[in-house]
């Protein structure tokens, strides 16, 4: 089958950049989320200020909350919301942070559930505390 046959040169169905500048600009060679069909796949925020590109001051939850309001942003950048997240993972340096973030992540979504995943990791860009990422539908 050809890219023209499964409809890969049609404009709809070509990935879509989303960038905001309510979001800190990406660290790497990256982008902040890309739009596929009705997806859109947010890349790993950390608890980064736009205004000034640095980490939060404060503590895990500190930049949790940061983070997820990154991922809000660029969310309503994409057009989606909050409520239309399917899947979050994310990103801690030390699992006895769990609790705090948990609670961040409690707050930040109210009474909707998406389905998630921590994972505890060595280290993180920036020497951050905590990375999330996600995955919405439009």
């Amino acid at each position: 089958m050809t890219a023209q046959e499964s409809g890969r040169n049609d404009p709809e169905d070509s990935p879509q950049i989303v960038q905001t500048s309510d979001a800190p600009k990406p660290i790497g060679p990256y982008s902040q989320a890309v739009m596929s069909g009705d997806l859109i796949f947010c890349s790993g925020q950390l608890g980064i200020d736009p205004v000034s590109g640095t980490i939060v001051q404060g503590d895990v939850a500190d930049q949790a909350r940061r983070a997820l309001r990154n991922l809000s942003e660029i969310l309503d950048a994409s057009g989606s919301r909050v409520a239309n997240v399917l899947k979050v993972t994310i990103y801690v340096r030390n699992i006895k942070d769990f609790a705090l973030v948990n609670q961040v992540y409690a707050d930040f979504f109210g009474e909707y559930r998406p389905s998630r995943s921590v994972v505890e990791v060595s280290g993180l860009p920036k020497d951050a505390l905590v990375e999330i990422d996600l995955i919405a539908k439009r």
